[in-house]
């Protein structure tokens, strides 16, 4: 792979617009390898700095995105065609870097401990960080996803390089800006942009991989780092279920579950996609959640008003189009939204409630990331579970029931990671324990909880001996 075919010229698409009106040119090959080839050289410097230093100088980066932030926002809105929601992104990488940087000393800390085996045997616990990470991040939260990696990885003494999405890149200038103003962190951290290619470029040229973003370009990125035999952290897709038994309070479920539905026009990971309700409750459930999400309005015209915006990404409402049409074509029944509105290019669609669905339909079964609920009665609980199983996902789910005692029995029998209870998408909100990703929607330690930061450190253990070394003898065959 040459320079000319990395050094292009791309441009971006506006989502309130459907115009390409962003133009950026993505990094070449040697401008990549330059840029690994100082990051590693720098490393070690930031490394041996220890973790007080590296939390005053992501502290001062703090300060600095403070002085960019009508920029970052801004161009965080054209990116995503978001207004509320950008601003909150923001806010939401802030606290990111305020709850690692309080809980980093305590998960870098070294140990001690005797060997059970050996008494005289001290073990020391030390780590030893990666040197460069690549960071691969996707279009639907392109700020908080870009660094939900990066931070925990610069407070355990890596070096980073970002390669941002080519759908979303505006931001990454005024963020560029920002790392620039604080000399230490910009020796150890960049922003490199460019499409699939530059991706691949990267890999390459890294210790270790993270990438969030779809199955498919996961398994090429995971095949990509088993060639150069590095870790590759993969935060991939969902079909995340939601079981509301029998009893629920169906008030609390509709509104829980609409709100975990279409927060972020449904482009999130841990957006529920498929909803199965009790047979006595179904029909009530449809005609709340139908009048709930009719309520819903667009903010295609008042952007600051409305809470679902536009699709961010063209192709993927084409699928959301494609999943609604196949569903339709077997049966199902729309009651609210159903169609992806073209407006000269902006694509948006209203929230979709639909019924009389299966698992034959692609709406259950492959990835939609949209507005859409699609909803299926169950006769009993095994059922219930048995369909919420019946994926190759297992990113998140939510269980409603009675009483919380019902929906955990139900909630521990679910092939998912993250679980919320009585409520739904507490998996965005709550951070402090791991979680695995069952299937496909993932590979490697949990990014949330202690792993996601000690899975960017290297555990070595240093055997320190206070007593009698052992003879060669205690090895002798007269002795067995």
């Amino acid at each position: 792979m040459n320079d000319d075919v990395l050094e292009r010229q791309l441009a971006a698409r506006n989502p309130r617009t459907g115009q390409l009106d962003y133009q950026f040119t993505a990094a070449s090959k040697s401008a990549i390898k330059a840029t690994t080839e100082r990051l590693r050289k720098n490393q070690s410097k930031w490394r041996d700095a220890g973790i007080e230093h590296r939390i005053g100088v992501i502290k001062r980066w703090q300060a600095a995105m403070h002085l960019e932030r009508t920029a970052i926002v801004g161009a965080l809105q054209q990116d995503t065609g978001r207004i509320m929601l950008a601003d909150q992104e923001f806010e939401g990488l802030l606290r990111s870097i305020d709850r690692w940087c309080s809980q980093a000393p305590a998960l870098l800390a070294p140990s001690k401990q005797a060997a059970v085996a050996m008494p005289n045997v001290e073990i020391h616990g030390a780590t030893s960080p990666y040197q460069v990470l690549g960071a691969i991040s996707p279009w639907n939260f392109p700020l908080l996803l870009s660094f939900i990696d990066v931070i925990p990885a610069l407070l355990a003494g890596c070096s980073a390089v970002i390669k941002p999405s080519e759908v979303t890149p505006r931001f990454a200038v005024p963020i560029a800006r920002s790392i620039a103003a604080v000399e230490e962190l910009a020796a150890v951290l960049t922003i490199m942009p460019g499409d699939g290619l530059t991706g691949q470029a990267l890999i390459d040229l890294v210790d270790v991989i993270a990438f969030t973003g779809s199955v498919a370009t996961g398994r090429k990125v995971a095949a990509a780092a088993a060639q150069q035999f590095i870790p590759a952290y993969l935060e991939l897709g969902g079909k995340d279920p939601a079981i509301v038994l029998e009893g629920s309070n169906l008030e609390r479920a509709t509104t829980a579950i609409l709100r975990a539905s279409i927060a972020a026009t449904g482009q999130a990971c841990q957006s529920l996609e498929r909803l199965y309700v009790a047979q006595a409750d179904h029909d009530r459930f449809i005609q709340l959640l139908t009048d709930k999400a009719k309520a819903a309005t667009l903010s295609k015209d008042n952007p600051n008003q409305g809470i679902v915006g536009p699709l961010i990404f063209d192709r993927q409402a084409d699928i959301i189009q494609q999943h609604l049409d196949d569903a339709v074509q077997k049966g199902a029944v729309i009651y609210c939204g159903g169609k992806v509105e073209d407006d000269s290019g902006a694509k948006w669609i209203a929230p979709t409630v639909l019924g009389n669905v299966d698992h034959s339909m692609l709406l259950m079964t492959e990835e939609t990331f949209g507005p859409i609920m699609p909803v299926m009665a169950f006769d009993n609980a095994a059922q219930a579970v048995a369909l919420a199983n019946d994926t190759s996902f297992g990113l998140s789910a939510a269980v409603f029931g009675k009483n919380d005692e019902a929906a955990l029995i139900v909630a521990k029998q679910i092939n998912a990671g993250g679980i919320s209870v009585n409520d739904a998408g507490l998996t965005s909100m709550v951070f402090e324990t791991e979680k695995s990703a069952f299937g496909y929607s993932g590979m490697g330690p949990s990014r949330v909880g202690a792993s996601g930061l000690t899975r960017f450190l290297r555990q070595q253990s240093l055997y320190v001996n206070h007593g009698d070394v052992l003879p060669v003898t205690i090895f002798s065959e007269q002795l067995i």
